[in-house]
């Protein structure tokens, strides 16, 4: 048995609206095609809710009305319902809108979801945010597992000039590096130390900044907003990573850093066309490969196996 940690599937109606690629509704496909290959489990969501990766002028994701938001998870939770064999649901939510909190908890509560979806930014600011107190600690109140996700403008895609693909293979793992590197120094970790995060593509590039993480550690500021323990370099064996990344050498770089025993399984598929086949392989070759198959994922999801 594989189980894909990270997946993605978006409303019909959303697809009319919004440019994005068809496979995301597709969803009896991309379970055909995962099974074929012995992924028979795939924990899907949108890191976007009810809007689109693909910037959109006037758009902003973050405003989105919350019957909309309600809507969407109903659409996730029944076609989760549908596919009940292959699929879970994450529940999106934007960790600096503490309103959303509360409507967040009632949706864990169902059955059909099983984790949390979150942007590494919002609007610019990472989550070492204040205002991201009362979502980690749901978080952690609730042992639901976070996926950090890049978001669709993270910092730094203005300056690209609307280059789409250096924004989503270049910006975005960078939007993951820096964001959790800011959610590890704000001390989130020491605060609620059952928190359950994963960290999307593999960590970005984290696992090559092991040693520089501890020098950022001798000349951080003073006075962070919670006192965190230890060298920074022994943080990264305190979050999971998935396998969401098209290069075999980062990815054996986050078996050592991380440790096999904080891999997860996951393609990004849908919407990533990159052959699911590949993806399988690299991780056949990792020592340890029942567990970044399924054994990781589901002691961390409470998965229990059919």
């Amino acid at each position: 048995m594989i189980i894909d940690v990270h997946g993605h599937v978006t409303p019909p109606e959303l697809l009319k609206r919004f440019p994005m690629p068809p496979s995301l509704g597709d969803v009896a496909g991309m379970v055909e095609q995962k099974a074929a290959l012995g992924i028979d489990l795939t924990i899907v969501g949108s890191p976007v809710g009810a809007g689109t990766m693909v910037p959109v002028p006037g758009l902003d994701n973050y405003a989105q009305p919350v019957d909309q938001l309600e809507s969407f998870h109903d659409w996730v939770a029944e076609t989760v319902r549908e596919h009940h064999e292959h699929l879970r649901g994450y529940v999106y939510v934007n960790p600096l809108d503490e309103d959303l909190v509360e409507r967040t908890a009632k949706r864990l509560a169902q059955e059909e979801f099983v984790g949390l979806i979150v942007n590494t930014s919002v609007r610019g600011a990472y989550l070492d945010d204040p205002r991201a107190d009362q979502f980690f600690a749901l978080a952690a109140e609730t042992g639901a597992p976070v996926l950090l996700h890049p978001p669709a403008e993270p910092v730094g895609s203005a300056p690209m000039n609307g280059h789409l693909g250096l924004v989503e293979h270049i910006v975005r793992p960078c939007d993951i590096t820096c964001g959790v590197a800011a959610i590890l120094f704000a001390g989130w970790l020491d605060k609620y130390p059952t928190l359950r995060l994963i960290a999307a593509n593999a960590g970005g590039a984290l696992s090559l900044l092991r040693e520089k993480l501890d020098l950022a550690q001798q000349r951080a500021k003073p006075g962070p907003p919670v006192a965190v323990t230890g060298p920074a370099s022994g943080w990264l064996r305190r979050i999971h990573v998935d396998t969401a990344t098209p290069s075999a050498v980062a990815l054996s770089a986050a078996a050592e850093v991380f440790g096999t025993d904080r891999l997860l399984f996951g393609t990004d598929s849908p919407p990533l066309t990159a052959p699911l086949r590949s993806s399988v392989d690299m991780v056949a070759a990792l020592p340890d490969e029942r567990l970044v198959f399924a054994e990781n994922a589901r002691r961390l999801f409470g998965l229990v196996e059919s």
